[in-house]
């Protein structure tokens, strides 16, 4: 008896077409699956130009490009390492890559990235003064200036070194 049922609800399901519908879902509402772009590890390595060690904190800025306009953005934090590294920007794709460092110059390049696994290296520098595009610069590069960046400290005359004035010198006593 129970098998008898079964065969007549097999033949049923095949008169209609049951078994097809999930086959014709997808054409019936117009969307098809399409899979996401392969993507790229790119591994951003952060240090200081004059002595090589690594910057932590740093913000790594991620801008891909699509037809020469910028498709959304990713910011990354760089660990005790240096090491930022993401892996969701689309292979083939074009990246603006920014780095801000706390005390640093701020570093801006595009890149092209073509291979599935990606290392750079950003070497940041200490900030210089401002080069204008509204005057004659020479073609000279910007030149650092004492008093843009550190503060400007008095020389000692006697031994020509760079005086602190935060110490105190108590080496007469009060009479």
């Amino acid at each position: 008896m129970r098998f008898a049922g079964v065969v007549a609800l097999a033949a049923v399901m095949a008169v209609t077409g049951v078994s097809g519908a999930q086959d014709n879902r997808e054409d019936r509402h117009g969307r098809k699956y399409k899979a996401p772009p392969e993507t790229s590890r790119i591994e951003v390595l952060v240090v200081k130009d004059f002595n090589g060690k690594p910057i932590q904190n740093a913000a790594v800025i991620f801008r891909p490009m699509e037809d020469g306009q910028p498709n959304g953005s990713y910011e990354v934090k760089t660990g005790p390492d240096g090491k930022a590294t993401i892996d969701v920007i689309p292979r083939g794709a074009t990246v603006v890559l920014q780095v801000l460092a706390t005390g640093f110059a701020s570093y801006a390049k595009e890149y092209q990235v073509a291979e599935a696994n990606k290392a750079i290296e950003v070497r940041v520098i200490r900030p210089r003064e401002q080069v204008s595009a509204y005057q004659d610069n020479g073609d000279k590069e910007s030149q650092r200036k004492a008093g843009v960046q550190e503060a400007n400290r008095p020389k000692d005359s006697k031994t020509n070194k760079t005086s602190d004035t935060n110490k105190t010198n108590n080496t007469s006593s009060p009479k």
